[in-house]
């Protein structure tokens, strides 16, 4: 790797973990979601989760070529219809965007003339999708009520999870393969040519999910802290460890799993965090519409109760 490649990868990554963390919050700060039928999110959905990460690998690489679209392009569908609900309240015209959005992606990897893993148009529509889809699933968690500590150990689960099959089982590897090149992958980034960055939608998700929680729980202490980590190791870390380990032994790693770096970084920043007292629930963050007033007016969130 050359060093305006290692540049571009170190840059990219960055921009793509820090964009859809400050992305996360601004709708946080700016949307509310509706509660959840079931009550608040906790550790128990986490392990649901948990199962649902072990499990769609096995799934997508089962898929025959031809299905493996339809089945992600359904997914980020749903996916995109629940989280920009309170946006786009209109069905009708959310679903128009929703497809258009889709159709866009879909064409974009069909018309690429030669790869479409190197062609910029379809990764721009792409990682645009991705993008969306974790900041809308990282605020329906973190609205729900998820708690940090439930993220961080969520994380650090995941940082288990990615060692285990990026080293003894190549699991990680074998998906990075099936999925490029089709439309809706799950993974947003850039390649042009030479030069190439790419961060998968669990990372996007867990960057998104610690630095929202992080910011409703502890203020703009928790965000701070959660973006340094996101930065340093969920970023630096990973992009620079294999260029580091090709410096000094001439091979460039085929893998390296960034939760290896973010998981263990964010249990401890919760650590951190947990010493400044218990955790803001939303009722604290956001009260609720016939609790808040402002200027007389009911219903309204006081410009001072707004995160």
């Amino acid at each position: 790797m050359t060093l305006a490649q290692s540049v571009f990868f170190v840059l990219v990554t960055l921009a793509l973990a820090l964009g859809v963390s400050l992305a996360s919050v601004a709708y946080f700060r700016r949307v509310s979601m509706p509660r959840p039928a079931v009550g608040v999110f906790n550790g128990n959905d986490m392990v649901i989760m948990m199962g649902f990460v072990i499990a769609l690998p096995f799934l997508y690489l089962s898929l025959p070529g031809w299905l493996l679209p339809p089945v992600l392009g359904l997914t980020l569908a749903g996916g995109l219809a629940v989280g920009y609900g309170p946006v786009v309240r209109r069905g009708l015209v959310r679903w128009s965007l929703i497809v258009a959005l889709l159709a866009a992606d879909w064409l974009a990897a069909r018309t690429a003339e030669d790869d479409p893993t190197h062609a910029l148009p379809y990764w721009l529509v792409n990682s645009v999708v991705i993008m969306m889809m974790a900041v809308g699933a990282a605020n329906l968690n973190a609205q729900g009520g998820l708690k940090l500590r439930h993220v961080s150990r969520f994380a650090l689960a995941l940082a288990v999870y990615d060692l285990f099959f990026a080293t003894v089982v190549p699991l990680t590897q074998k998906l990075f393969g099936a999925v490029q090149g089709y439309a809706f992958a799950p993974s947003a980034g850039v390649r042009m040519g030479e030069f190439g960055a790419v961060l998968g939608m669990g990372d996007l998700l867990v960057y998104a999910l610690f630095t929202t929680v992080a910011y409703k729980a502890y203020g703009r202490s928790g965000l701070a802290l959660a973006l340094g980590l996101v930065a340093v190791f969920g970023a630096l870390g990973p992009t620079l460890t294999p260029i580091t380990v090709e410096a000094l032994t001439g091979h460039l790693p085929e893998v390296v799993p960034a939760q290896i770096f973010f998981g263990p970084a964010a249990f401890f920043g919760y650590v951190v965090l947990r010493r400044r007292g218990p955790e803001r629930r939303m009722a604290d963050v956001r009260p609720p519409a016939r609790l808040a007033t402002a200027h007389g007016q009911p219903g309204a969130a006081s410009p001072r109760n707004r995160p």
